[in-house]
């Protein structure tokens, strides 16, 4: 087994958070998350996001009702809506991933939690967009939710499978189903 240094420990360890505390997340913390999304790299580097931050519960209650799988989020002090402009297309998915895992990693490393709670398919997409005043125009699939974590269990009733596949099932070398050498 790998030792690993500990920032690389505390990185591997960012759980999908679905329990927070009831307690606000301060501005400045809000701020550094923000700052650090702003600083993600993106393709050619064109920065296409837009982030619509909703501390307002009820909007957050409104907007974890859209889907049986996402009702947690209400539960959560904060979310961070990612917004892309009109025409986005593969390399904007990308960067949404980037930016996600950027939102979420920072989170961890500041003592709070976060989880990703997508708003489904286009119909959903749609009035999660109208909820938040989002133009018809832009691109949104996804809210990032922020918060103290209450615990790291899965709420839901039928969650996904913890832990990992070993290394040997997920590695190659110089090719496909090629050995580690020495």
């Amino acid at each position: 087994m790998l030792a690993l240094v500990k920032p690389l420990r505390t990185i591997r360890r960012v759980s999908q958070i679905r329990q927070y505390k009831d307690e606000p997340v301060p501005h400045d913390v809000v701020d550094e998350l923000l700052e650090l999304a702003r600083w993600t790299g993106s393709s050619r580097n064109g920065q296409p996001w837009h982030f619509i931050v909703v501390r307002d519960k009820e909007r957050l209650r409104t907007i974890a009702a859209l889907r049986p799988s996402i009702n947690w989020a209400a539960g959560a002090p904060l979310g961070i809506a990612i917004v892309f402009p009109p025409g986005s297309g593969l390399g904007e998915a990308y960067d949404e991933g980037r930016v996600t895992e950027r939102l979420l990693t920072g989170a961890k490393l500041l003592g709070y939690g976060g989880g990703v709670a997508w708003f489904g398919e286009p119909p959903l997409q749609a009035e999660a967009k109208r909820i938040l005043g989002i133009p018809e125009d832009r691109h949104a699939r996804q809210i990032v939710m922020i918060g103290r974590a209450a615990s790291a269990k899965d709420p839901r009733p039928k969650g996904p499978p913890r832990g990992r596949k070993p290394l040997s099932e997920l590695v190659s070398y110089e090719r496909w189903g090629g050995s580690k050498s020495a």
